[in-house]
């Protein structure tokens, strides 16, 4: 009688089993892809998702010409989703910062306490002014047709340096976006590479992933359980040749695996009580700083959602509603870049901020009243990056005088993921996948990357 595998043996056999081989079967798929095209800036990926879209014109694209127009037309009024008035100035102060002196508002001054890391792109532009298009577009390269996401392609071409967790993981807490997990979804490319879905609301971390552990077995029964799953899965595969099936395999040992790592990594009671104090004690502050944890252990990108639904679509109350919001994250993001940078992980992390697309510059109408809020705006909009390769303290591109659309250096989605892949070393037109008999790519047939802000 064959003895019962010991954890280690177990361990030791899935790093080396089923899944794995499928793993190298995807990456072989890939080719040298695999590996970067160039040398990369950048190892890993953090990105504050702010969904519903934040406002440009309140937080780093200042337009004094509004308060010069407040309660007229502005002679630039573009078509908008829903009826729009008057121009409308920012309740919010904005002053120079840094020795780069780039304006950034009130809401967001801790943030801009770094300002000398931060590129400011404020020339970004979207296709259509409507959430699940624009979700689709920022997050995987097309408004319409279903397409991997970005850390989907990142993971298909560099994986992940922890065998143990996932490569890319999305952290919304209170439930999900709208478009929920089509956001981080692996489309065509192998299932291995969708995004991992963590509900950051809750503390302990078999709440934080669910299923992490086991109601029905202890260590040792899941052990013999999944050797005989393993066995049944062997011969499954022998009949026949299905990257999902792969996928699956792999998904099994990758959630035993987790059961040792994830507890770890989750638990940011490890940390000083001074670093928790830096990040702050709300939800944002700690998925922020498990965040880091998470990047620290090899995870590829980890995307930071701002809440369920779309918290940061104010078409009413804008000054209310954006304090709050910001409140929510400035804290955190402030210690995300200053803890990054006095580890010496910044130069190598690349760090993104911004929505789906940002907001008006006139006052949104309803009943022909002002609601004090702001429409949707795909003409012109800001994100913005630090660390891994960009130079800091610099703006590029801009919209018109008053914030509408974008004027100088009109930038697109593609074009800024062109720029993300390039600072990971991947030339964006050789990462391609076959499918449907032809190769595509992120980018698709476009995509030019920003040289002005890359260091």
């Amino acid at each position: 009688m064959t003895p019962p595998l010991t954890r280690r043996d177990f361990l030791c056999r899935s790093g080396m089993g089923l899944g794995m081989l499928g793993l190298a079967d995807l990456h072989a798929v890939a080719g040298e892809v695999a590996r970067p095209h160039h040398a990369p800036k950048a190892k890993r990926v953090i990105h504050f998702f702010l969904n519903g879209g934040p406002s440009h014109v309140d937080t780093f694209d200042p337009k004094p010409a509004l308060a010069r127009y407040e309660g007229k037309p502005i002679p630039s009024h573009r078509i908008t989703e829903r009826k729009t008035g008057a121009a409308f100035p920012s309740p919010f102060k904005f002053q120079r910062y840094g020795q780069s002196g780039i304006e950034v508002s009130d809401l967001f001054a801790k943030t801009a306490a770094h300002i000398d890391d931060i590129a400011v792109i404020r020339s970004m532009q979207a296709q259509v002014p409507n959430h699940e298009p624009s979700l689709m577009l920022m997050n995987c390269g097309d408004s319409i047709q279903p397409r991997p996401s970005l850390g989907a392609w990142l993971t298909y071409g560099l994986g992940s340096a922890n065998e143990n967790l996932p490569g890319f993981i999305a952290m919304c807490p209170g439930g999900m976006p709208i478009k929920s997990a089509e956001n981080w979804q692996s489309a065509f490319l192998p299932g291995a590479f969708q995004g991992t879905y963590v509900d950051s609301q809750h503390h302990a971390v078999d709440r934080l992933i669910e299923n992490i552990r086991s109601p029905h077995a202890d260590s040792r029964v899941q052990l013999r359980q999944l050797e005989l799953m393993r066995r049944i899965n062997a011969e499954h595969l022998r009949q026949r040749s299905d990257p999902r099936l792969e996928a699956r395999i792999q998904s099994f040992e990758l959630a035993f695996r987790m059961q040792i790592e994830a507890a770890d990594a989750f638990d940011i009671a490890q940390e000083t009580q001074h670093t928790r104090d830096l990040y702050g004690d709300g939800v944002h502050g700690r998925q922020t700083l498990i965040a880091r944890r998470l990047l620290e252990r090899g995870v590829r990108m980890v995307q930071l959602w701002h809440g369920a639904g779309q918290p940061w679509d104010n078409h009413d109350n804008i000054e209310t509603n954006h304090r709050k919001l910001a409140n929510d994250i400035d804290q955190p993001i402030a210690a995300l870049l200053h803890d990054l940078k006095q580890r010496g992980m910044l130069e190598d992390t690349l760090v993104i901020w911004g929505g789906e697309f940002g907001r008006t510059p006139t006052v949104e109408l309803s009943g022909g009243k002002s609601k004090l809020g702001r429409d949707h705006n795909h003409y012109g909009f800001s994100v913005w990056m630090a660390g891994g390769g960009i130079k800091g303290g610099t703006t590029y591109g801009s919209t018109d005088e008053f914030g509408f659309a974008a004027q100088e250096n009109p930038t697109s989605v593609h074009d800024l993921h062109a720029t993300i892949l390039h600072l990971l070393g991947i030339n964006h037109e050789e990462l391609t996948y076959r499918y449907a008999g032809r190769d595509f790519r992120l980018t698709d047939v476009h995509g030019d990357v920003i040289r002005p802000i890359l260091a």
